[in-house]
């Protein structure tokens, strides 16, 4: 009989745990939290000292009951949830609901499930640290506080089914200012002026950029300086001036912690942060690599430290010394210096073991899986390896009085590079096909002069509104992804070709927000609220402290909101179809399966369709709109509205052009246009069609 328990959170770690520790450990899950506030109230007894009512989660008597059998068979249980705040709080929560006060009783954490790691973490067992204990409790009665006092207030003046929260009010704060912003961007005029010039003995001519005048930099702002300009070098000669000839580096990128996780895999692979993270607990919890049983691939995905363990740095140093030569391995790693707190007792995101190569376990994992984990190694790779070296050279050319420049980067060394490059890293290389010097023979061959406007600030996407919460200290890794869900299922916000845009019940809730709690949509109140939660962390600050000094506030301001705030009515999206029954322009609502069509006049007439998203195209078959539908598992394709008189139905999206081979639909395909008809294989660059 097993004398030992461990108790992890998730189902998934069960079986690997098992396999390292052998017939003497029996290991349970806990399926997650198994207490919490109860839903139906506020849950914390504002009138004594705020101390939390603590129930059993609905639904987890049975788990709890089967660890109860399992904790009287032990000598020992090991409290093994995960190594960050909530796992503190998941182990105490479970210290007190499975009763084992008289019982021996250690807490385990480690890093990454492997064998090595977690029997060490047997060898270091602890006790429950109250103060991760503490500081997950702050941050749930607070974030509970804003949402059951604030919530109701929103379904009274707006309507019902809507939220507010202490970090997702912050979020649609931010992407509202954003919006403003755009609303309120004035574009401004401006010019570049490319001079192309002949050099002798070279084949292809030179393109420098306007710089200004031998006295300095200078713009261009309109067409009239730009033609004055080139007026004053009719017939000028052009000379190299100045060359200057340097080398530069380009370092490796860090590790990814969550946050540069979830922006680098929304980039890349187009991910949701919420399907990155997703994606990460898999490789985390184990994945089954023939050969090996079940493995944790990554180590711990909730992390915004880029520190690596000793055993991690040797293992890269041999991997790369091995597989790329020792020229490529870096002479010292750097470690990102962050001035807010950094959750330091973890690493970075990487790789349990550099030999698994993802091209070779690519068989092994779903294509997502494998795409998530090859990010996360390569990456990992690259920030172990020498930086890329480049040869750069500057050109100075005088016409007359005025000055045009030209630069040219040659890449010397790869470096890192040969493993892993971000967006940013993919630039075009700028060569000269010769030698340029100050005895160059140069020719006047042309003029490009070309008018610019400055651009608005960007939308949001999910990636840059990520490296914005996190820039600006609001919220933590493990907040980032269920906030933006949380959001966009409120629909606040709505996503469309990566960027997200805010809807009017986002601007509406914002407003109210903004009107009766400056406080708690206030960037920098928040930032300084995770500040001081972090001293809980520290045990430099008394969690009780906080919320005793953050309630009463709350409480007046909602009873102000109460009184002054007015009633706000929020118009239902009209659509473009019509009653069948009264003749009226049918509106979009939202149900709990997502949007339908309802008619105006209910409840006299109570006529209902279902809603699909029309992409604009029209049917090749019929003609009628082509609109995008879910299967019943709820894969998404695009077929005919008049489905089921139209039997229209493709996978990808078409693009609403016809291939010039055979005739058959052309579908978008990652950034290639397909025919449909997969016998005539034709494609092309969905950049190239637009262009053409």
């Amino acid at each position: 009989m097993a004398k030992y328990l461990v108790i992890v959170e998730s189902p998934a770690k069960v079986k690997t745990i098992k396999k390292f520790l052998g017939s003497n450990y029996e290991v349970a899950a806990s399926n997650g939290h198994v207490r919490d506030l109860p839903k139906s109230s506020l849950g914390i007894d504002v009138e004594h000292d705020y101390e939390p009512k603590y129930i059993t989660i609905r639904g987890k008597g049975d788990i709890l009951a089967n660890l109860r059998k399992e904790v009287k068979k032990a000598e020992k249980i090991y409290l093994a949830t995960d190594p960050d705040r909530e796992g503190e709080a998941i182990s105490w929560h479970l210290y007190h609901a499975l009763k084992l006060e008289d019982k021996k009783v250690y807490r385990i954490t480690f890093n990454e499930i492997t064998k090595n790691a977690v029997k060490e973490s047997l060898k270091n067992a602890r006790e429950i640290n109250m103060d991760l204990v503490d500081a997950q409790q702050a941050r749930r009665v607070l974030d509970r506080m804003v949402g059951y006092r604030i919530s109701p207030l929103l379904w009274a003046k707006i309507k019902r089914g809507l939220s507010a929260g202490r970090v997702q009010s912050v979020a649609l704060r931010i992407i509202c200012d954003r919006e403003d912003e755009i609303n309120a961007f004035v574009p401004e005029e401006y010019w570049t002026l490319d001079v192309n010039l002949n050099v002798k003995g070279e084949k292809k001519p030179i393109s420098a950029k306007y710089y200004g005048t031998t006295e300095g930099k200078q713009t261009i702002s309109d067409e009239t300086q730009a033609q004055k300009i080139m007026d004053s070098l009719k017939g000028a000669e052009y000379k190299v001036t100045e060359v200057k000839k340097g080398e530069r580096t380009k370092k490796p990128p860090f590790p990814f912690t969550t946050s540069t996780l979830q922006q680098e895999a929304s980039k890349v692979l187009n991910f949701s942060t919420q399907k990155t993270m997703r994606l990460a607990q898999q490789l985390y919890e184990g994945v089954d690599i023939p050969g090996e049983g079940t493995v944790g691939l990554i180590t711990y995905l909730r992390t915004d430290s880029t520190r690596v363990s000793e055993e991690a740095e040797n293992m890269a140093a041999e991997f790369i010394e091995s597989h790329y030569g020792e020229k490529y391995l870096a002479e010292t790693t750097a470690e990102k210096k962050n001035a807010q707190k950094i959750q330091d007792a973890h690493e970075a995101i990487r790789p349990t073991d550099l030999n698994r190569i993802p091209l070779e376990i690519k068989e092994d994992l779903p294509r997502d899986l494998f795409r998530l984990y090859q990010l996360i190694w390569k990456r990992f790779v690259a920030s172990r390896m020498s930086a890329a070296r480049y040869e750069t050279t500057t050109v100075k050319i005088q016409a007359k009085q005025q000055v045009f420049t030209l630069s040219a980067s040659n890449c010397k060394f790869e470096g890192f590079m040969s493993v892993y490059t971000s967006e940013d890293d993919r630039e075009e290389e700028n060569t000269l096909s010769g030698e340029l010097n100050r005895d160059s023979v140069l020719s006047f061959q042309s003029f490009d002069p070309r008018q610019h406007f400055t651009q608005p600030p960007a939308h949001y996407t999910e990636a840059s509104l990520v490296r914005a919460l996190e820039e600006l200290g609001i919220g933590r890794p493990s907040t980032y992804a269920p906030t933006i869900t949380t959001i966009l299922a409120r629909r606040y916000i709505a996503k469309e070709n990566k960027n997200l845009y805010v809807t009017e019940l986002g601007e509406v809730v914002n407003n109210m927000m903004k009107e009766a709690f400056p406080t708690i949509v206030d960037v920098n109140f928040t930032a300084n609220m995770e500040a001081l939660l972090d001293g809980v962390e520290e045990g430099t600050v008394k969690w009780k402290t906080i919320v005793s000094n953050f309630y009463p506030d709350l409480d007046e301001a909602v009873k102000q909101a109460e009184k002054e705030l007015e009633q706000v009515k929020i118009a239902d999206e009209v659509s473009d179809e019509v009653c069948d029954l009264c003749g009226r322009q049918m509106v979009i609502k939202y149900g709990p399966h997502g949007r339908f069509l309802a008619c105006p006049g209910f409840p006299e007439c109570r006529n209902t369709k279902p809603y699909f998203e029309k992409i604009g195209v029209n049917c090749p078959k019929c003609g009628k709109d082509i609109v995008l539908k879910k299967t019943k598992k709820g894969r998404k394709y695009y077929g005919c509205i008049d489905n089921p008189n139209c039997d229209f139905m493709v996978w990808q999206k078409p693009s609403g052009q016809n291939c010039p081979k055979c005739g058959e639909p052309l579908l978008i395909k990652g950034n290639k246009l397909v025919c449909a008809n997969e016998q005539c294989g034709y494609n092309v660059l969905f950049e190239l069609s637009n262009k053409s």
